[in-house]
């Protein structure tokens, strides 16, 4: 997919120039930063729609095709998620084929969950439509920038790893 390129424009107008209480807001980079991860999960389920599915899914289908399964506390553990919430995410995805609870390797009395062909083809036909998103998402942006911020936020979201 090649990047959209458009017509270099005015300067925009700063988000706070008609709203002077919104500086302190605009000058926050935590702020901005949820901001941008709404915008990011707003257009990512958006897309998602037509599945019935939403971002949370995603990222549940997303670690599973990076293992050979994972116990619901681990995918708890791993996607930062409520145990419970995990429970209706699994039961969701089970329904749809995606996931299947299997006993776990060596332990028959527990379970994991497990991605499922169907949930891989899920996965293979999405990739698309993830870098539709990110392409819409980071589109102010040169390629350049898009790789500063894509390291820049590496660093922050694993400080483990600097």
């Amino acid at each position: 997919m090649t990047a959209r390129r458009t017509p270099a424009a005015a300067p925009a107008e700063p988000v706070d120039a008609r709203e002077p209480w919104m500086r302190g807001l605009h000058s926050d980079t935590g702020y901005l930063l949820y901001r941008i991860g709404l915008r990011s999960g707003q257009l990512f389920n958006a897309a998602l729609q037509e599945s019935g599915l939403r971002l949370r899914h995603y990222a549940l289908l997303r670690y599973l095709a990076t293992v050979e399964g994972a116990s619901q506390r681990e995918l708890s553990d791993r996607l930062s998620y409520d145990p419970s919430a995990i429970v209706g995410l699994v039961d969701d995805l089970e329904r749809l084929a995606f996931v299947a609870r299997r006993p776990a390797p060596g332990d028959r009395r527990r379970r994991i969950v497990a991605l499922t062909e169907g949930g891989r083809t899920f996965l293979r036909d999405t990739d698309e439509t993830s870098r539709d998103v990110t392409e819409e998402l980071l589109q102010p942006l040169t390629p350049d920038e898009r790789e500063t911020l894509h390291t820049l936020l590496s660093r922050v979201a694993h400080p483990e790893g600097t």
